[in-house]
């Protein structure tokens, strides 16, 4: 079985982000950046599988600026055999990197495609879906266990009412949630590895897909400030501030 696993370049979680003065977008000059944490866990699955004998090759992609490189050789240090950049340094939209990532799938023909539910910048949560909608795929999303059996995939996802299974025939989509596995981190010797592994890079032109996109991001600005707290004495100080300050009862 060979799998695909998409991952994404994003500002690491540990950096405060801050907005450019001009509000078009996030500063990222100068900022640690990261592989997507969803998409650690969609890495880590697949070389558990790999690490099981269920599957035989796993491909990383990645659709973005050339720097994106380094987060697909630290995929490739944690387990995956080859990598491919389709290289952008236009603003994408979900769609357009489903377009792109279906057509990395129609070179690649992989039996299952893992992904992370969503992207900690954007918070979309929508290529998987879409890819799965382009493809003709059947989809298991917001996974937090995985079981392949033959030609098929028993995805235990995550839901408001607690937990669903569903049982999905290859090839399929899969999306990642936190609670699927913990990620390994990667050891000296599997970073010196990662250097000398294949990356191929692509563009969108060669795979013949338009990225245009039919959205456009007006502005973008921080979350307003919010006020300081108080403390109270009695149950009696608070219901009079609910219904005179707060006004909510």
């Amino acid at each position: 079985m060979k799998i695909l696993v998409a991952v994404k370049r994003v500002v690491d979680y540990n950096v405060k982000v801050r907005v450019k003065a001009d509000q078009s977008g996030v500063e990222l000059a100068n900022v640690k950046m990261a592989l997507n944490p969803f998409c650690e866990i969609a890495v880590e699955e697949a070389v558990r599988l790999k690490e099981k004998g269920i599957a035989s090759e796993i491909v990383v992609v990645s659709v973005g600026p050339a720097t994106a490189q380094e987060q697909l050789r630290t995929a490739l240090a944690l387990g995956a055999d080859r990598a491919i950049l389709v290289e952008s340094s236009d603003e994408l939209s979900s769609l357009a990197v489903a377009r792109l990532l279906k057509a990395v799938v129609d070179r690649e023909q992989p039996q299952l495609v893992i992904l992370g539910k969503q992207a900690i910048d954007s918070d979309n949560n929508q290529t998987g879906q879409m890819l799965a909608a382009l493809c003709g795929f059947a989809q298991g999303t917001f996974a937090s266990k995985v079981e392949v059996a033959g030609d098929s995939v028993n995805v235990t996802r995550e839901i408001d009412g607690g937990l669903q299974t569903v049982a999905l025939k290859l090839p399929a989509i899969v999306t990642t949630d936190l609670r699927l596995n913990e990620p390994r981190y990667a050891s000296l010797p599997n970073i010196m590895k990662a250097k000398k592994k294949p990356l191929d890079l692509l563009t969108p032109a060669a795979l013949g897909v338009s990225t245009a996109s039919t959205l456009k991001t007006l502005k973008v600005e921080a979350p307003a400030a919010r006020s300081a707290g108080i403390k109270v004495k009695s149950v009696a100080e608070l219901v009079e501030k609910l219904k005179n300050e707060a006004k909510v009862i």
